[in-house]
């Protein structure tokens, strides 16, 4: 079986089924790795050393969780921020929707499914969650990011998957969730975390002080017309 290798792969890749790559049957208990089922207990831990010791770990929620729309979504956004107080360093960009961003997109507070690699690239991540993201979007998404970025992608979905992920886990529901926090956990245990290296803590000083330096001003102090204003229309011949 074909196995999917790690970005950047190049321009167009092909998609993972096109390259035989097909999910586990649900109830098999495999999860997907890098193309190959594999037993889902090896995957979680998988999940969790690769989030642990890869670069800037980033959370990428998408709008079924982030909008709170039912209370599961509820209970699932609150999971999810406890995990990622599990995992050091790990920052969180959102996917509020899939409109296109344009003319720019500010990287570091979101990211869009039409030009995902910018945010990734922007904000150096090496390893990624995709999760309460619609599969179609997912998918967009994915292809792009092993396109033309070094990232490690993790998608999280609560249906069949996703293939062109380099880690994909099936059916997460709440119970997935709590049981990758505990691998995490105890994983964490026996490793050194990317977030607590040297490397890891400069890199995330740095991180902190352009934040603070690029730091939006409060609503109160905030100028909101920076340049004059021309009055009225020039007239033309």
């Amino acid at each position: 079986m074909p196995k999917l290798e790690l970005g950047p792969v190049g321009l167009l890749p092909p998609s993972a089924a096109a390259m035989g790559i097909f999910q586990p049957e649900k109830g098999s208990r495999k999860q997907l790795l890098e193309g190959e089922p594999v037993d889902e207990e090896k995957v979680y831990e998988t999940a969790a050393v690769k989030l642990l010791t890869r670069r800037n770990p980033t959370l990428f929620p998408g709008p079924q969780i982030i909008w709170g729309w039912n209370e599961e979504a509820r209970h699932k956004a609150e999971l999810i921020l406890n995990f990622v107080k599990e995992v050091p360093g790990m920052n969180i960009i959102p996917m509020p929707d899939y409109r296109p961003i344009y003319p720019k997109i500010d990287p570091e507070a979101v990211i869009n499914p039409c030009h995902p690699n910018l945010t990734v690239l922007h904000n150096k991540i090496h390893v990624c969650i995709l999760i309460g993201v619609h599969c179609h979007f997912a998918n967009i998404t994915l292809k792009m990011i092993r396109a033309n970025t070094p990232c490690y992608t993790q998608a999280w979905c609560a249906y069949d998957g996703h293939e062109d992920a380099l880690l994909s886990i099936r059916d997460t529901d709440s119970e997935v969730i709590l049981k990758m926090t505990e691998t995490v956990k105890r994983v964490r245990q026996s490793l050194t975390p990317w977030a607590e290296t040297p490397e890891g803590k400069e890199e995330l000083e740095e991180i902190a002080a352009m934040k603070a330096k690029n730091k939006a001003e409060d609503k109160e102090n905030a100028v909101l017309f920076k340049g004059e204003l021309y009055d009225g229309i020039q007239e033309t011949e």
